[in-house]
């Protein structure tokens, strides 16, 4: 699964990257411990070219009667989602992009567990492939979004057996494409991200309380 990651790289170069050019919007703040329920950035693919929006993280379907049950759904299983409900109809209509420079995941030792941290060799933001929806009842209106897991690759196997799709630059256009709408090219974008592109080093247990969202979580035992 996913369930923390950061982003506290510059917002020009982020914008640069990724292609929007609405960040002046946005109410960014650098973060070193993103969690369920946060707003997070993401990238849609608009009429105008890609525009970055907060959605909040743990989708919500549009159809839902409850808002606090989508919470729940921060993640979605990319070799299932062709066939969930609550994913089908979204993987053709409303694909986006989560950015992140690096997420988090926890090894088991005993009764404890050690953090982990992940990132590009590189130190380069990268983009999660995810889906998202819009929920609307008694003029309340929530965005929210789900980030899509697939199989660990053999950095993070070690860790966990599951990791967030990192998708590739090619792949983000693909993916971010409203006119592409082919579940099975769509799906074969949703692989392990190469392991000689990735590294991992052990955290701070900082990183096991949401509440602590500073850059002394990155430093490494």
């Amino acid at each position: 699964m996913c369930g923390r990651y950061s982003l506290f790289a510059n917002g020009e170069s982020l914008a640069e990257r990724f292609g929007f050019d609405n960040f002046a919007d946005l109410e960014w703040v650098e973060r070193y411990n993103v969690a369920p329920s946060q707003s997070v950035l993401a990238i849609v693919n608009a009429s105008t070219g890609n525009r970055a929006g907060m959605l909040k993280w743990g989708l919500v379907p549009s159809w839902a009667k409850d808002p606090k049950n989508g919470y729940k759904m921060i993640n979605a299983r990319a070799e299932t989602i062709d066939q969930k409900p609550s994913f089908k109809k979204l993987l053709k209509r409303r694909r986006c992009i989560v950015v992140a420079d690096g997420f988090y995941e926890w090894k088991k030792l005993g009764a404890d567990k050690q953090p982990y941290r992940f990132q590009l060799k590189s130190k380069e933001p990268f983009a999660f492939a995810g889906l998202w929806d819009r929920w609307e009842q008694n003029e309340e209106v929530i965005h929210s979004c789900t980030i899509i897991t697939t199989e660990a690759n053999a950095v993070v196997s070690g860790i966990h057996d599951r990791m967030p799709v990192i998708l590739t630059k090619e792949a983000e256009v693909a993916w971010l494409n409203r006119s592409i709408d082919d579940e099975a090219y769509l799906k074969s974008l949703l692989m392990p991200f190469s392991d000689g592109k990735m590294e991992s080093y052990q955290i701070s247990s900082l990183v096991n309380s949401p509440k602590n969202d500073t850059k002394e979580i990155l430093n490494s035992l």
